[in-house]
């Protein structure tokens, strides 16, 4: 029994790994390693077809033709470009289709160069992120038109609150369209309202699309050992968070809710996010295509209606382009904190960010805020780790008995089984006393893995010395390596087990499961260690108080375990 308790907490433990890693291979949009999910019916289209539900006049809208970066216009189009900055926001809009094609995030800084503003929207040689609208539905202003910029403030002042950038299309068949982008102090969603101007002689019905166009590159420091999604998102009251791979859609395999009243389209990336928004209750039709080379679209279309002449309709929209702060998604729409993805276990995510949050509030640094986390959780535990050590030590105190049982009865099983459960009887030891305490926390602490890895606010921060980013792995490889002592040194505390095989991997998985810390960032690593400490102390009480002193049982891999007590 003593050896089924200690392989069902390997058990547990190799198994909670697993299923950890599938999970996080799903949660990048990815196929599950060891547990793949049964495939899914889809009904798939070529990929240069136009998206389910998606009317004829979109094709021009998105064609890899009209896509800035996908080919190269006949002849220069001669317009303006105009940049404005926020306190929080410097944003680049190109006079062609008022297409937001620049942004910076002033509090923000990039990862290779600190002295430069993180850029999240860009048209360069390295990257295509773009914001675009227009008509369809016929003859109409689109993306590509060469619009007008209306003089205005450039930049918001002091004691300034908001400022606007307005654009006005030439009329084509009568219509023009003008847009206005209200940027206000402190914000990083930004108002666009949508007017349509019919100036003809007959009655017009536009569609208005608003779409984000991005390479499928992935992004720049990614790590062998942990990834994170890229792409597109979808969001609906009934179909709840899809993330879209760009595989997928370049495949025409893309499985996302075409139609719907709510929700928002999204172009997701780990830390930050932009996302068109639409107000409640209107309508919306939902695509994702390949628009070109390595450029992919995804956004959505609502009727603007029938536009009599010499009437103008107008259709609000909102444009997110920021970090993803729980807090700050959450106020701006139904389900926008999605984009900060926890995965399967969002239910626990979520109060242990708020916990995390409302300790960096009293401590003001995210090093001893998740150091703080981590103690409380001990605290919360305490009783069921208490349980799981105090069976543990009883275990250790009877393993002497044990061994030389087994030795004596090492040729006659089936009594030897007998004997052990009459010592487990006397001694009042329950093998399994170990296993369900520890199978209780597993979830929640994989879900403060999630929180950690996710959160922008751990992005840059520092904790102390030579930790300066808590996102980035330990440069000297300090916290790595007292992980694993760490882990090697819980080890050492408990009872060797009988069999030699098992004696082995309780030490080769702590060697084998710590390589993977060395290139996780600073703040997991500071997690998992502060959590190894905590236990060691809790352990090393419970078993002082039981009569059980510490040993430090060093395995002997020449021999069995059983061979080397007999000798001594």
């Amino acid at each position: 029994m003593n050896d089924i308790r200690r392989t069902i907490l390997w058990v547990i433990f190799g198994f909670s790994m697993v299923l950890l890693w599938d999970q996080w291979q799903i949660h990048n949009g990815k196929s599950a390693t060891f547990f793949p999910s049964a495939p899914k019916t889809v009904a798939t289209a070529p990929a240069d077809s136009k998206p389910a539900d998606v009317p004829d006049a979109l094709t021009p809208a998105v064609s890899s033709s009209d896509v800035p970066g996908a080919a190269a216009d006949a002849a220069p189009i001669a317009r303006e470009k105009v940049t404005v900055t926020t306190d929080v926001l410097r944003l680049t809009f190109d006079g062609q289709g008022g297409a937001l094609v620049h942004a910076e995030l002033l509090d923000y800084a990039e990862d290779a160069d600190r002295s430069k503003q993180f850029v999240l929207f860009d048209e360069s040689a390295e990257r295509v992120y773009l914001a675009q609208t227009g008509l369809i539905g016929g003859n109409f202003p689109t993306h590509k038109t060469v619009m007008t910029v209306v003089p205005g403030d450039r930049e918001l002042k002091d004691g300034q609150n908001e400022l606007q950038v307005r654009f006005e299309s030439p009329e084509q068949d009568g219509v023009k369209l003008v847009k206005t982008f209200t940027l206000q102090r402190g914000a990083y969603d930004i108002g666009v309202k949508h007017e349509v101007v019919n100036n003809g002689a007959t009655a017009v019905a536009p569609q208005l699309y608003l779409q984000l166009l991005r390479d499928g590159n992935a992004l720049d420091g990614g790590n062998a050992f942990y990834s994170t999604f890229t792409g597109p998102a979808f969001y609906s009251e009934e179909k709840k968070y899809q993330k879209v791979e760009f595989k997928e859609i370049a495949e025409g395999k893309a499985d996302f809710q075409k139609s719907a009243t709510d929700g928002y389209v999204a172009m997701v990336q780990h830390y930050f996010a932009s996302a068109w928004l639409l107000g409640e209750g209107q309508q919306r039709d939902n695509f994702a295509r390949k628009v070109g080379d390595n450029l992919f679209a995804a956004g959505m279309i609502t009727p603007v209606g029938t536009v009599n002449p010499g009437e103008s309709k107008t259709i609000d929209a909102r444009l997110f382009a920021g970090p993803q702060l729980e807090k700050t998604l959450e106020a701006l729409a139904p389900g926008l904190e999605l984009v900060k993805d926890y995965g399967w276990l969002t239910i626990l995510a979520k109060p242990l960010y708020w916990l995390m949050d409302k300790i960096h509030g009293v401590l003001g640094n995210w090093g001893w805020s998740i150091v703080g986390l981590v103690l409380f959780l001990k605290i919360l535990f305490y009783w069921l780790n208490a349980k799981a050590y105090a069976s543990m030590a009883k275990m250790k105190a009877v393993n002497p008995r044990i061994m030389e049982m087994r030795e004596r009865l090492k040729n006659n099983p089936q009594q030897m089984q007998q004997e052990m459960m009459r010592i487990y009887r006397e001694e009042k030891v329950n093998p399994m006393g170990g296993c369900f305490p520890i199978m209780i926390q597993i979830p929640v602490f994989i879900a403060l893995y999630w929180v950690l890895l996710s959160s922008v606010e751990i992005r840059h921060a520092p904790w102390i010395l030579w930790i300066t980013d808590l996102s980035a792995k330990d440069p000297y490889f300090i916290l790595p390596i007292l992980m694993t002592l760490s882990s090697l040194l819980q080890t050492a505390l408990n009872p060797v087990p009988p069999d030699p095989m098992q004696a082995k991997m309780m030490w080769f998985m702590p060697l084998i499961f710590s390589v993977m810390f060395f290139m996780f960032p600073a703040g997991l690593v500071l997690y998992w260690l502060t959590n190894n400490i905590l236990s060691i102390a809790q352990q090393w009480v419970i078993n002082t108080r039981m009569g059980v002193p510490p040993q430090f049982n060093l395995p002997n891999f020449k021999s069995a375990p059983a061979d080397a007590n007999k000798k001594k």
